[in-house]
């Protein structure tokens, strides 16, 4: 799965975490694969699914 770059950016903003935010738009692709940054998401609290939900 997939999840585009500006949805985790705005995930972080919307709780207050803006330099977590500005590091993700610097260092990730515009397109994030949740398998190969699986660990990075979980780190940011970050759950695929919701985004799996969203789209459905």
């Amino acid at each position: 799965m997939h999840i585009e770059k500006a949805q985790i950016i705005a995930v972080l903003r919307s709780r207050g975490l803006h330099e977590r935010a500005d590091w993700v738009d610097r260092e990730l692709p515009p397109v994030v694969d949740t398998h190969r940054n699986g660990s990075l998401l979980r780190m940011l609290h970050i759950d695929p699914a919701a985004f799996e939900t969203a789209r459905t």
